[in-house]
């Protein structure tokens, strides 16, 4: 299995997924069809269907395009959004394949948008999985709660996309590292490991480079989001005693009485930021 990144727009990525065995391929959010397709033929990979994480246009703008330019093309879209160009709904725990050795887990991680479809792939045996978290999990951060709750949220993030392996990749729908590490450093100034990680993502956005892939052992052990232990709250679910205690800890610095009102409460603070 193969991933390249597709830069988009502003700070948008779309996605190639290729079966390396059958040179097919799937698109994950081809805003831009025409630079997709490209891509596509550098890898000699021939697109077989688009995986739509959400039905906001920067992700599914390029969907009617695509199926101008790749006849009978699938579209692939949650049943609960308005996925437009979509031709075939996924629910929660739907799969599909990818050539020989691809295959693909829809998950439903609403929030941002209340059909908001993660994308969990894996191909052969040894190789490292993936997800395509569009714009539910970013790196160092999280989604806009545009037509869901923190309670949809954290389940998201803490119990949907945490129990996924640690070593899966995790390909975000946009760059905003920098931004969501600098936001970081806001509510954690001290916190030497967002500060090592930030000047990591400077270097590469000064040198034009992505800072996607992260993994989820880096959002569980080693980032925040939205500044927050958020995630790693799941993460030391075996150590009762110690996850009390960073939830009471988190929670009273924000002046919170659980995990939820916390991350609430640290999403509305990013929402009014204006670093």
């Amino acid at each position: 299995m193969k991933i390249s990144h597709v830069p988009c727009l502003e700070d948008n990525y779309s996605y190639l997924i290729i079966d390396e065995s059958t040179g097919d391929a799937a698109v994950v959010d081809p805003v831009d069809p025409e630079k997709v397709i490209q891509s596509a033929e550098q890898h000699s990979a021939n697109i077989k269907f688009v995986l739509t994480t959400h039905h906001h246009w920067d992700h599914a703008g390029g969907n009617e395009k695509m199926k101008q330019l790749v006849p009978g093309i699938k579209v692939y879209g949650g049943s609960l959004d308005k996925v437009k160009g979509c031709t075939d709904a996924v629910d929660n725990g739907d799969t599909l394949s990818l050539g020989h050795d691809v295959n693909i887990l829809a998950l439903h991680t609403p929030c941002h948008t209340k059909g908001h479809i993660s994308y969990y792939v894996t191909g052969k045996d040894g190789e490292t999985p993936a997800v395509f978290t569009g714009d539910t999990l970013f790196v160092a951060g999280c989604g806009k709660f545009f037509e869901g709750t923190a309670e949809q949220m954290h389940q998201s993030l803490c119990v949907t996309l945490a129990s996924l392996p640690k070593p899966t990749q995790v390909y975000c729908g946009h760059e905003y590292t920098v931004k969501n590490l600098e936001f970081a450093l806001t509510v954690e100034p001290n916190n030497e490991k967002i500060q090592q990680k930030l000047s990591w993502a400077r270097q590469q956005r000064q040198a034009n480079l992505p800072t996607i892939p992260s993994t989820l052992e880096e959002e569980l052990e080693t980032t925040r989001l939205c500044g927050l232990l958020i995630l790693r709250y799941r993460s030391l679910s075996l150590s009762r005693t110690r996850l009390n205690y960073l939830c009471a800890g988190s929670c009273e610095k924000l002046g919170c009485k659980s995990p939820i009102d916390t991350l609430r409460e640290i999403r509305n603070k990013k929402d009014q930021w204006r670093g």
